[in-house]
């Protein structure tokens, strides 16, 4: 694996005093990432629509610390609020990062961001808040040297965000990202994810993504727990096999515009997610019975109407609803009268497909 081209090595033109802002949305898989290595390398290969909606937008300040011995200080607001337990994940990240970025050391960090979606809602606050960090870090490198290309700052902003958390590493661009290494994608890389440059079917342009939130509350299993449970799993191997099948088919379906296979894929991606979280040991369930009377009214939708929705889960009881925008009013007069009973406090957010991240200047 290449790391090196990720080194930078210019710290002699440091600024004193510097304000940096971005915004990153969060991101859905169609075909899921479940377990993992060491250093946030995927075991499989996954493939994600960018939302557009659901964005984290961050303000970082840096002041030079008097000595580079310095400890590091870490002030971060969520929504105007302090928030001190981030700090440990963000002296993490910046500990995992400094090889290739090691003007960190050189810097106190203040950083304001706030979410345009409940934090720990299910939807990946972990995504787009260390991906609009990244992209930060990426202004900076930029100010610092401006030979630095656009390409390689989206590049290594992905790199850097996986080290935050995995599938930050699918927000830095879009409409669709993939990220792993995978035989028929040659740009593909276990270190940072792509944006799929192949031709896409015109249906798939301005897909929708209509999110229940059936439940707001902390996730019961962390991600990092839960990926760990794949170390062992009797049906690990066949389930990372399976991934990189659906992914070879997910990019032909993707081409052709066939919504028929489109939705089995993205079903059973979903549903396979959660079989292995039950099969696990210790197992889990993140389904609710809500969850459920929700796929079984989307299926019922679906039969009776004919009309190409369908769902995909993450780590948690949420249901993300995805179809083509030319349904959009029928579909969202369905949430309306047969999902929204069972959504906390009635509540949805309605999106779609997006670009990516944002330097702000």
């Amino acid at each position: 694996m290449d790391f090196e081209q990720f080194k930078f090595l210019k710290t002699n033109q440091l600024p004193q005093k510097i304000e940096l802002k971005s915004t990153s949305p969060s991101n859905i898989a169609l075909v899921k990432y479940w377990g993992k290595a060491d250093i946030q390398i995927p075991k499989n290969t996954s493939i994600s629509f960018t939302l557009s909606n659901c964005y984290t937008a961050t303000q970082l300040q840096l002041v030079a610390k008097t000595k580079v011995e310095e400890k590091t200080q870490i002030k971060v607001e969520l929504d105007g609020v302090s928030t001190p337990s981030f700090h440990p994940k963000i002296e993490k990240f910046l500990k995992l990062i400094e090889e290739y970025c090691p003007y960190v050391n050189h810097y106190h960090f203040s950083i304001q961001t706030q979410n345009t979606f409940p934090h720990s809602s299910g939807i990946a606050s972990s995504a787009s808040g260390m991906s609009a960090l990244a992209m930060c870090l990426m202004q900076l490198e930029k100010k610092i040297d401006p030979e630095v290309s656009h390409d390689f700052i989206l590049k290594k902003a992905s790199f850097l965000a996986r080290l935050g958390s995995g599938s930050a590493s699918r927000s830095i661009q879009g409409k669709l990202m993939l990220w792993g290494k995978h035989a028929q994608v040659n740009e593909s890389s276990d270190l940072y994810a792509i944006a799929l440059k192949q031709d896409l079917h015109p249906i798939f342009k301005d897909y929708q993504d209509s999110i229940l939130l059936v439940d707001k509350g902390q996730k019961k299993v962390s991600s990092t727990l839960g990926h760990s449970l794949m170390n062992g799993h009797p049906f690990a191997e066949k389930r990372f096999e399976q991934a990189q099948h659906n992914c070879s088919d997910l990019l032909e379906i993707l081409k052709s515009g066939n919504l028929e296979a489109f939705m089995t894929l993205v079903e059973s991606e979903a549903l396979t997610l959660h079989a292995m979280m039950m099969s696990s040991r210790p197992y889990f369930m993140l389904m609710t019975t809500n969850t459920l009377a929700v796929l079984n009214a989307i299926w019922e939708f679906r039969k009776t109407t004919r009309i190409p929705v369908c769902f995909t889960l993450d780590a948690g009881a949420n249901v993300h609803l995805l179809y083509p925008k030319q349904h959009q009013k029928n579909v969202v007069h369905f949430i309306d009268q047969s999902l929204k009973q069972y959504c906390e406090n009635q509540q949805v957010i309605h999106d779609e497909v997006g670009k990516g991240a944002e330097i702000i200047e």
